[in-house]
């Protein structure tokens, strides 16, 4: 009995996820635009492209079986080693550090990865992402089609798509993306897509490897399309705008 007793008030290694907040990269976030390009001509965008985030207890928290026990059985709950969220003997303080930095180089990363895609040049071309209180690098492939969507509406550029990417729809997503444009993994996919469900979206962006986690969970009506790359992602919303063929998972 002391010895279940113990157990049950112990904290555990773990950490309990769910889904987080989603901002549309389109519009604003507390007053400011999110995506602000100056140095080109910019379009007034439709629809929204929302980034997802998922929310997971921080490390310095007590998770205690109960914790653990109830989050197991909810499909909008998950339990993750707390070394696979945070790396080993971070504080809460050096983990949104960490997280920042992440940001940054995700930022920065979007940026060059949708003016190589539209041709322009980042010693003319300024943008400015603002995006508070989120971190890691998760939303590169939404900042990377947000700046892309503001600078293409006359359909300049050599991968110009002439139009809006959305095409009036709430489209969410997510995934890491490099200068060059590849998109890469990220994890929690089956939260994020609840997330998305949740704030609007029918559509949903996945990086093509986490295709069958983002099935896991997935809500009725969610739409999945698998990409790889910038470009893959591009051309399946303007096909999906067009009534074209679109991939699945």
């Amino acid at each position: 009995m002391a010895l279940f007793g113990t157990a049950a008030f112990a904290p555990l290694p773990f950490s309990v996820a769910q889904p987080g907040q989603t901002t549309d990269v389109l519009g604003e976030d507390r007053g400011k635009p999110v995506i602000t390009v100056t140095g080109a001509p910019v379009r007034t965008t439709t629809g929204q492209l929302r980034m997802v985030t998922i929310l997971a207890t921080g490390p310095d928290a007590d998770v205690l079986l109960s914790d653990v026990v109830d989050s197991w059985f909810r499909t909008d709950r998950a339990v993750m080693p707390r070394d696979s969220v945070y790396p080993a003997g971070d504080s809460s303080e050096e983990a949104n550090q960490h997280n920042l930095a992440e940001m940054k180089q995700s930022q920065d990363a979007a940026t060059a990865a949708a003016l190589n895609f539209v041709g322009d040049s980042a010693s003319k071309v300024k943008v400015t992402l603002n995006l508070a209180d989120v971190g890691g690098p998760s939303a590169g492939l939404l900042f990377t089609l947000g700046i892309i969507d503001k600078l293409e509406g006359n359909g300049s550029g050599r991968n110009g798509s002439g139009g809006d990417l959305t095409g009036g729809r709430t489209i969410a997503g997510t995934g890491t993306i490099t200068a060059s444009g590849e998109v890469g993994a990220v994890g929690g996919v089956a939260l994020k897509t609840q997330a998305a469900a949740r704030d609007g979206a029918h559509v949903f962006l996945v990086p093509k490897d986490e295709c069958s986690d983002a099935k896991s969970e997935l809500p009725a009506g969610m739409r999945l399309i698998p990409v790889t790359a910038l470009k893959d992602a591009v051309s399946s919303l303007t096909a999906l705008e067009k009534g074209g063929k679109v991939p699945s998972c």
